[in-house]
């Protein structure tokens, strides 16, 4: 099988490699000559045999906008389009009806697995028709972890995306309550090892996971993360999915904590804890702390 990649950072780069390793032929193409096999999308279309797929791994918005765009022009009736990056699953509605227009297949398709998915395969959940995502699925096969789990037919256009949006609003709510707990453990003179605390959560609890192995492996580099400013940045998937509750109705408190907890750590002087402490002063007679 041949595939175009548009989009060979840390995530793509490595995903042509595994399907490379599975004996499909990539054809690579990013802004970076260095890393790119061809220098233009056009370059990119005319080396594909019909019927072409490619799969597109560029920030989501404006970037896969344009690229989506732009193969519009390129491909022929019968191409399939992939988006693998983080778009919003409405997004890819409006993506398929364009390229449908054309004669163009679409899928939608959330990609997990990060930094070490080349030797641990990315979990992957694809929305789409029957037909279009049957002409993916090799790659989808080349891709996934060993096994029987990792990937999944989602449903129709989006779903995948959409998918891939619950995940990562459920990762924002682990993390969260890993990082509650370590600082809980950290503030109390009780305890004298909180690292290894959390090493021992690895074996025989119901907390265990790759996020705590990951944890581990933070603190086993920096025992009190003392090297680490509290920032957090949040991307779109958290957003939409506090968002996606909203329109359905849904009560996702600790997901939607999980989001406002990162708006927080970007502030080193809270305005709302301002009125907090005017009020507790007002009200209780409670200390307040004047400003530097």
């Amino acid at each position: 099988m041949e595939l175009g990649l548009i989009g060979l950072g840390k995530m793509g780069g490595n995903m042509r490699e595994r399907i490379r390793r599975a004996g499909h032929n990539v054809i690579g193409y990013d802004r970076n000559p260095d890393v790119a096999d061809v220098h233009s999308l056009t370059e990119l279309v005319d080396a594909l045999p019909s019927p072409r797929v490619v799969w597109v791994m560029v920030p989501a918005g404006a970037a896969t906008q344009s690229t989506v765009d732009e193969l519009g022009k390129l491909l022929s009736p019968g191409d399939l389009v992939i988006d693998g990056g983080n778009s919003r699953w409405t997004d890819d509605e409006r993506h398929a009806k364009e390229l449908g227009e054309k004669g163009i297949g679409f899928v939608d398709c959330g990609v997990s697995g990060g930094v070490w998915g080349l030797a641990n395969g990315y979990a992957l959940m694809y929305g789409g028709t029957d037909e279009d995502v049957a002409k993916a699925q090799p790659f989808f096969d080349a891709l996934k972890p060993d096994g029987e789990y990792g990937a999944v037919h989602a449903g129709k256009v989006g779903a995948g995306h959409f998918a891939k949006m619950v995940h990562n609003g459920i990762e924002y709510a682990m993390m969260q309550a890993y990082a509650e707990g370590w600082e809980l453990l950290e503030a109390v003179h009780s305890v004298t090892d909180v690292r290894e605390v959390f090493r021992s959560w690895k074996a025989g609890t119901v907390i265990r996971s790759w996020l705590l192995d990951l944890a581990v492996d933070a603190l086993e580099k920096d025992e009190h993360l003392d090297d680490l400013r509290g920032y957090a940045e949040d991307s779109g998937e958290g957003r939409w999915t506090v968002e996606a509750a909203v329109d359905n109705a849904v009560p996702l408190p600790a997901i939607t904590a999980s989001l406002f907890a990162r708006f927080s750590s970007r502030q080193t002087d809270s305005p709302q804890m301002k009125m907090i402490a005017a009020l507790r002063n007002e009200f209780g007679g409670h200390a307040v702390t004047a400003a530097e």
